[in-house]
């Protein structure tokens, strides 16, 4: 199956109101332009060099979102064009990127993570760091970064009934936040292999790579 092929496939499977990023970390400059040429306008990366890399080269009408756990040196680098920033994991970064968007006078989309997997190597946040987060001065006072909403990746397991307790988690957290913040309107979750679980959970964003580009390289 071709890249055009399988984006065809998915999008059959995914609602109007769900938005695909379309994970192409890794991935050449010509698989990505496969996608674009079928309409395809939002990419994810999750190296900050890689994703500048292929800005460079790529349509400028191309939302670049930065899915990968971010350090915050590497902020300044992309801070001139990217679009939305996936896994806020900490309040230094999230100062970090509003620090640096000032610098290019624009305003960053960012999502704010949340530790919903039973594993210790996923980043994010627990339910009362974010809500003792989103109640400080300093969170209110960033000006140049818009937080539209919340990010969780689930357990890697077979377990699909875990995977939904999880992700249902998040969505309540996700529905509790909306009532206090208008800006609120990204849940994103759901990946290649749980995006439809996700998708009947609540997901209004998912982040598919190996079922659109094959597996990774």
């Amino acid at each position: 199956m071709s890249v055009k092929e399988n984006l065809l496939a998915i999008n059959e499977t995914i609602p109007d109101n769900v938005t695909l990023v379309a994970v192409s970390k890794t991935k050449p400059i010509s698989a990505i332009q496969e996608a674009y040429d079928q309409g395809q306008r939002i990419f994810g990366e999750n190296r900050v060099q890689e994703m500048t890399e292929k800005w460079e080269k790529m349509p400028k009408d191309i939302e670049w979102h930065m899915i990968g756990h971010l350090q915050r040196n590497k902020v300044k680098y992309m801070a001139e064009f990217v679009s939305l920033v996936h896994g806020i994991d900490s309040p230094r970064l999230l100062a970090e990127i509003n620090k640096q968007a000032e610098k290019h006078n624009r305003t960053i989309s960012c999502l704010l993570q949340v530790h919903i997997a039973e594993e210790d190597t996923k980043f994010g946040f627990n339910e009362e760091e974010l809500l003792e987060l989103v109640h400080t001065d300093s969170f209110k006072a960033h000006k140049n970064v818009k937080v539209k909403g919340l990010m969780g990746m689930a357990t890697f397991t077979d377990d699909m009934d875990q995977v939904r307790r999880e992700f249902k988690g998040l969505k309540s957290l996700y529905t509790k936040l909306k009532d206090q913040y208008t800006d609120f309107d990204v849940l994103s979750m759901g990946m290649s292999g749980d995006y439809q679980i996700a998708i009947e959970e609540g997901s209004t964003m998912v982040r598919i790579g190996s079922s659109i580009f094959g597996s990774r390289n």
